[in-house]
């Protein structure tokens, strides 16, 4: 009896008798086994260890129980024990009578069977497979748990995400260890946008170009277009771009698509040679993770829906630049956070009064569409209330009110800062805000002593704090999103903007970009920033 190819196997076979070991071989080589014949167990161990560098572990060991250099039970155990060879099964045997202590000795060393020869060709055939059957059973179902644990790992990465990109990139690279290649990962937003990741490998060389990423864009809307997924299909590599997986290699790609609740297109990608051979079971983890990533990416889609929103409702309310006003020179920054946070309340306003110029910079407190939109409403409310009242203190208290009837749980700061351009005449009302810093040209800045509670408390406010600009002095007005950094104590922050600005060029405009440059670069909220001076003749 012959074995099929994919049923035969390496047999190391461990006996000091000569005659005994060539039996034995001859008849497993009959049923189609590769033999590997050893005469001691420390042969056998040393055998062991060139194949386990080699990779090459035989698929089963028949172990001799009298050997002359240790018991074939002694060699069974510093096997079990050592755990890249842990799991080669051991069949004992022996030609001496067997007792049932003996068969109870070798399970208690690990062994997976007893056999007493002579034996019929048949019955040592039989508990080979056996043996190597179980060995692969256990393999297998170790080899799945390990993948399962994996496909969970990563979920949790993904889930954990805070943009689409790093959402990308965690499943990407989950893709990679669960088929053991390069792997990549895209998601199509609603406006069009592509979010991509790739795994680690394959992100340390030369990522293709945006044309590349374009061609995937398309391939993905045309496969998706009318299929609600999830399914597999295969792109040949004269669709697929070259160079993709594996720098200068043209490769089949594997996709497994999925959808979000929206309908978003959710793809994962891997070379197809190759790709899924760690198991048959490896396509369907894979189908699990691209329907998590889906699953994972529909908040992250409707966020980034959201905060284009609010970019936009900020954007039309917070010109880049201000009207032009008589007397006076006003220059105004906005710069949203960073793309990994939310949107925020931050807000600027420069208008033309009856007794002057009143200036504002404010922040609604929370993160969110919200948030933008309150910021929305306080700036209309002041451009009306400033039509009828110039006080900045007056104007705080009627924003006060304004949040306490229309939104109870919500505060804001704002600063409010009147000038009249004749004079340089300043009064200052602040309601929790950062105070404004006066600039001077001969290098030196201090804040102005202007403090008050937060919009939206009711508390009794302060008057207003006055000051007097001289033409070579700037008003700066900032927000906290330039200065405040978490871990970091907020008065050192506002020192540390004191000095940047003290030695900043001379000029609005250079003061703005000196204080962005410095502070500015990814921050984690929005940034608005407003100066002015006094203009001369």
């Amino acid at each position: 009896m012959s074995l099929m190819a994919d049923e035969a196997s390496t047999v190391l076979v461990v006996d000091d008798v000569a005659a005994s070991r060539y039996a034995m071989g001859a008849v497993l080589r009959r049923a189609g086994h590769s033999v590997v014949p050893v005469a001691s167990a420390g042969a056998a161990l040393a055998e062991l260890d060139l194949r386990l560098r080699s990779g090459a572990l035989p698929d089963v060991a028949l172990v001799d129980v009298g050997l002359p250099d240790m018991s074939g039970f002694e060699l069974c155990r510093r096997l079990k024990s050592r755990p890249p060879m842990a799991a080669l099964p051991v069949v004992h045997f022996s030609a001496a009578a067997v007792a049932p202590s003996d068969r109870c000795r070798g399970l208690d060393a690990g062994g997976e069977a007893y056999l007493t020869v002579p034996a019929e060709p048949e019955e040592i055939q039989a508990v080979v497979r056996a043996a190597v059957r179980g060995a692969r059973m256990r393999s297998g179902a170790e080899a799945l748990v390990r993948r399962l644990t994996l496909l969970s790992e990563t979920i949790v990465d993904v889930q954990a995400a805070r943009t689409l990109e790093e959402l990308a990139a965690a499943a990407a690279e989950g893709a990679a260890r669960l088929t053991r290649s390069p792997a990549a990962v895209f998601v199509l937003g609603e406006d069009g946008d592509l979010y991509s990741g790739a795994s680690r490998a394959r992100a340390r060389t030369t990522l293709p170009d945006a044309g590349a990423h374009d061609a995937v864009a398309r391939l993905i809307r045309r496969i998706t277009d009318g299929d609600p997924g999830p399914h597999h299909t295969v792109v040949p590599a004269p669709l697929w771009p070259a160079g993709f997986f594996r720098p200068g290699v043209t490769e089949d790609a594997h996709l497994v698509l999925a959808r979000t609740e929206g309908g978003a297109p959710v793809c994962v990608a891997t070379p197809l040679r190759g790709a899924h051979g760690a198991s048959p079971d490896t396509g369907g983890l894979v189908a699990r993770l691209a329907q998590a990533t889906a699953l994972a990416a529909q908040p992250l889609l409707m966020y980034q829906v959201e905060r284009h929103v609010a970019l936009t409702l900020q954007h039309s309310f917070l010109p880049k630049r201000v009207p032009d006003f008589p007397g006076l020179d006003v220059v105004v920054r906005y710069v949203p956070a960073s793309r990994q946070t939310e949107i925020g309340g931050d807000f600027y306003a420069a208008l033309s009064t009856p007794r002057g110029v009143l200036t504002a910079v404010g922040d609604v407190v929370g993160h969110s569409l919200d948030a933008a939109t309150v910021m929305v409403e306080i700036r209309h409310a002041l451009r009306a209330y400033c039509v009828e009242q110039s006080d900045p203190a007056a104007l705080a208290r009627r924003l006060d009110r304004m949040l306490q009837h229309y939104h109870p749980d919500v505060t804001a700061t704002v600063c409010l800062a009147l000038v009249e351009p004749g004079s340089g005449r300043v009064r200052i009302a602040n309601a929790g805000h950062i105070p404004p810093l006066i600039v001077r040209d001969s290098g030196e800045a201090e804040y102005v002593k202007a403090a008050g509670p937060l919009l939206g408390l009711g508390l009794e406010r302060p008057e207003p704090t006055e000051a007097v600009l001289w033409p070579t002095d700037r008003l700066l007005m900032v927000t906290d999103g330039l200065v405040e950094t978490r871990g970091i104590d907020l008065s050192l922050s506002l020192e540390q903007l004191r000095a940047a600005a003290a030695g900043a060029p001379l000029g609005t405009v250079a003061l703005c970009d000196t204080l962005l440059h410095c502070f500015g670069q990814d921050r984690e909220d929005d940034i608005a920033m407003l100066a002015l001076r006094l203009r001369l003749g």
